[in-house]
């Protein structure tokens, strides 16, 4: 599975986000996320922190998409040209999707 991750990756990492070529990396990002089954953290807003007396089932899913969120956040920042990272640097992986999606919106088929 590591070889796959890797080989996938490079999907990412052979053209960066310019801006000119969002849907094109927009569709490569979804293709690892999905393999790599952290799609959802670019879907999902980032959840409420559990409680203190919370199931503990609630407190490890959290700690999951907060643990996927850097992660992903990471790949996304690391497959971005310098100018795109600076703008997105203290943002989750959530809202850079949101935020690039409103920048480049009139790419869309």
């Amino acid at each position: 599975m590591a070889n796959n991750s890797i080989s996938l990756r490079s999907l990412l990492e052979n053209e960066k986000l310019n801006g000119i070529n969002f849907l094109d990396w927009f569709r490569n990002l979804r293709i690892v996320l999905k393999q790599e089954r952290k799609e959802y953290v670019i879907e999902e807003p980032v959840p409420d922190e559990p409680a203190a007396n919370a199931p503990r089932a609630d407190k490890d899913k959290f700690k999951k998409h907060m643990d996927d969120m850097v992660d992903v956040g990471c790949l996304m920042l690391a497959t971005m040209n310098s100018e795109l990272q600076k703008q997105h640097e203290n943002m989750v992986a959530y809202e850079m999707i949101q935020n690039l999606k409103e920048i480049y919106e009139g790419q869309a088929r």
